[in-house]
């Protein structure tokens, strides 16, 4: 992994390449997937949470096109800062994302293979694999044991025998 010093004068120095780097040369690792970890120079604090923060933040003031945040969205989620249980958001929003990703790639690829598939097919395809996603996201937190048959015939919840 990667070893990215960050100094007190707020510099950023890459171990591997001995050089000073920016945030926009961290961006361009995350996006070429090489693992990196930001750590105070002094200390060897971990900040690499702070770092992809600061870049996040870069970006969203950069280009208003880009905003990803709305200004609501920024709101709820520091509300659920302040709940007594937190929701597992962090969960949600990585696999979300992940899944988001992930399905943006196959349909480039299915585009570059000349749709050997038709656009019917490859939608049929996202939808069921966004049904997938949700049962199971959504699944193990959800009421358990409804709508289970057992197979014996039990009330259908009118006081009626099935």
């Amino acid at each position: 992994m990667r070893v990215i010093r960050k100094y007190a004068n707020r510099r950023l120095y890459d171990t591997e390449q001995s050089r000073y780097v920016t945030l926009e040369d961290l961006r361009r690792l995350i996006l070429e997937e090489v693992p990196f970890r930001v750590e105070d120079a002094k200390t060897s604090e971990d900040l690499t949470r702070t770092i992809l923060l600061s870049i996040i933040i870069e970006q969203e003031q950069g280009d208003g096109e880009a905003e990803v945040f709305s200004n609501d969205l920024l709101a709820q989620f520091i509300r659920v800062y302040d709940m007594a249980q937190p929701l597992p958001l962090a969960r949600y929003l990585e696999q979300g994302t992940k899944l988001m990703l992930e399905q943006q790639q196959r349909m480039q690829d299915q585009w570059q293979q000349a749709m050997r598939h038709s656009p019917m097919e490859l939608m049929r395809e996202l939808a069921e694999e966004n049904m997938r996603f949700w049962q199971q996201t959504i699944g193990p937190t959800g009421s358990q044991g409804e709508g289970k048959d057992d197979g014996k015939g039990g009330d259908d919840g009118d006081g009626k025998k099935q």
